[in-house]
């Protein structure tokens, strides 16, 4: 690669890989239904600044895993913000839940879709368990320090979850589980796990949620997979060999599984959807900030009008993907049908991320392709988001069929 004069090396600032737009100086205007709100907006930027921004590029090339941040998020009350406090959640609309996340991944995506995960198993007991199994378990589950996995996925069920294998068989009153899980963000780290596995029936039929605790005997995690991004966020195999689980931590009804996974997906892909936003937002401040620092022709980048429109299209999308994403949120907060405008948000966020950074390390130049700057690790971790929570293609038939029904065949 060849350059023209001038080292933009000389930008970069201790600690994150390279110039940043300074989002604490100039961050995103936030519309918060109440003062609580803005006050805890206020909280997550601080612990952002202080105790994730700054070795967020170097954990991620380590692929280190930040176990501290998730304990001090715990403590601080964000690890449960959308449950209800009489369990130790901190009772907030997902309208401000989602935007405390999209802050989060914008300073690290570890630990924003970290938080998104954890929230997404701890859904199923929330949403469907019993009072005493809420109270005998949320309070650890959303401030006491313990973190989640959700286990749905497996090596021939992907896709096509309703095709899982992993079986559960009664076993007086326990019941015995047996199969592998693929794919599981937190896999091998997780305290607890949430796990659809097959107690009767075919396909969608016969599915029964589990909670199982991440020390079960015969629970084991594979050695995490080896990916081109994310690669602080531990993603492996867990392997269930005759783990006894009682029935008291069987949540909903036998065969009610497929339901309560699919819920918990709906309200996960808005985690994605803001999870999204927030890379495209870091992506978009570090091209704005290059451009203005950057000279060329005896002016900054940023005076070029094929760049300016560049920059234009980017804010624009991620506009319209906030917008989309907080829309679905209000409709989920107003207890109302939010399945199609969730698969919306989910598959227009995450494409956006994947447009908005790949421009970004055009607007770098070659540097945009060193790890220099933080804007080649937000592509590759764009990528990831248009295939978790249900590829985007699957995003695309889950919107078909809300709009023309299911396929003749």
């Amino acid at each position: 690669m060849t350059e023209a004069t001038g080292d933009a090396r000389s930008a970069s600032v201790e600690g994150d890989g390279g110039r940043r737009a300074g989002r604490a100086e100039q961050p995103v205007d936030r519309h918060l239904p109440t003062q609580e709100a803005r006050d805890l907006l206020a909280l997550v930027r601080d612990v952002v600044r202080r105790e994730i921004r700054p070795n967020a590029a170097q954990e991620e090339d380590a692929g280190h895993f930040p176990r501290d941040v998730f304990t001090l998020l715990s403590a601080s009350g964000l690890l449960g913000l959308p449950y209800d406090s009489e369990y130790g959640g901190g009772e907030q609309p997902y309208e401000v839940y989602l935007q405390v996340l999209e802050e989060l991944a914008a300073a690290r995506l570890t630990v924003g879709l970290g938080v998104s995960v954890h929230s997404l198993a701890c859904h199923a007991l929330a949403a469907f368990g019993g009072k005493e199994q809420r109270a005998e378990h949320l309070p650890d589950m959303l401030g006491g320090g313990l973190l989640g996995a959700y286990c749905l996925s497996e090596p021939g069920a992907g896709s096509d979850a309703a095709s899982l294998r992993t079986s559960a068989v009664r076993d007086g009153g326990d019941w015995v589980l047996n199969g592998t899980k693929a794919w599981i963000t937190h896999g091998g780290i997780a305290d607890f796990y949430t796990v659809l596995a097959r107690t009767s029936g075919e396909g969608a039929h016969g599915i029964t949620a589990f909670l199982v605790p991440g020390d079960a005997p015969g629970l084991s995690a594979a050695a995490p997979e080896r990916k081109m991004g994310m690669k602080g966020s531990p993603t492996a195999q867990v392997h269930l060999d005759g783990v006894r689980v009682p029935d008291a931590r069987r949540i909903g009804d036998e065969g009610q599984g497929f339901t309560i996974a699919l819920s918990a997906l709906d309200s996960g892909r808005l985690g994605i959807a803001a999870c999204a936003v927030g890379l495209a937002q870091a992506a978009l401040d570090e091209a704005m900030a290059y451009a203005l620092d950057r000279r060329q022709f005896g002016r900054p980048i940023a005076d070029f009008q094929g760049l300016r429109f560049l920059l234009a299209d980017m804010a624009t999308a991620i506009e319209a993907g906030r917008a989309l994403y907080l829309s679905a949120a209000r409709l989920r907060d107003a207890g109302k049908p939010f399945s199609r405008q969730a698969a919306m948000a989910k598959l227009l966020c995450t494409d956006t991320a994947m447009r908005v950074t790949t421009d970004a390390v055009q607007v770098l130049g070659g540097y945009g392709y060193t790890a220099d700057f933080p804007v080649e690790r937000y592509l590759r971790e764009a990528k990831m988001l248009q295939i978790v929570e249900g590829t985007n293609q699957i995003q695309r038939v889950v919107i078909a069929r809300h709009l023309v029904g299911p396929e003749s065949g």
